[in-house]
């Protein structure tokens, strides 16, 4: 067993340990300054039934930062087993909408392809968060298709099958 106590040396342990904990993968949409822009998250949790409350969390570091935090709407899109493309595209550029069915001009823009769920929210909080941001939307109106989900875990994809 190793021992995590916070420190320089210890940061890829508490990365590993995070990993052991498979999540969700969804891209958030948004209309920024320069055009739509995406970004792949697994930061995103429910938070309230009543009122409709989700978060999600943009780190700091990332080029889309400003704008995915500037944005009064933005679309959470959870994507179906299968989905790797749309998650590796829009973890390395926020713009490249090119080739998917969307609807880019939308606001917020929406990814018309690859979910299984559909969040369209509009931004109620801003938290800070160390290197992060806690976003909080108020969600407007969501949808729902059958499949089964993308998962992540252990710096991997997969998906996820219930046992009978």
């Amino acid at each position: 067993m190793e021992r995590f106590i916070p420190g320089p040396d210890t940061r890829r342990l508490y990365r590993d340990a995070l990993g052991s904990f498979a999540t969700g993968v969804t891209v958030v949409t948004a209309a920024g300054p320069e055009g739509p822009v995406g970004m792949t998250a697994n930061s995103f949790s429910s938070v309230s039934l009543d009122p409709p409350l989700v978060l999600w969390s943009p780190a700091r570091a990332s080029a889309r930062y400003p704008a995915m935090t500037g944005a009064e709407r933005f679309a959470i899109h959870v994507l179906g087993a299968g989905e790797e493309d749309i998650a590796a595209r829009f973890a390395r550029s926020g713009d490249d909408f090119e080739g998917l069915d969307c609807a880019p001009d939308a606001d917020p823009p929406l990814l018309e392809q690859g979910w299984i769920a559909r969040f369209l929210c509009r931004r109620v909080a801003l938290h800070d968060a160390g290197d992060h941001a806690i976003v909080i939307g108020h969600v407007e109106e969501c949808a729902r298709r059958e499949g089964p989900p993308l998962v992540f875990a252990g710096g991997a994809y997969g998906d996820f099958s219930p046992v009978d």
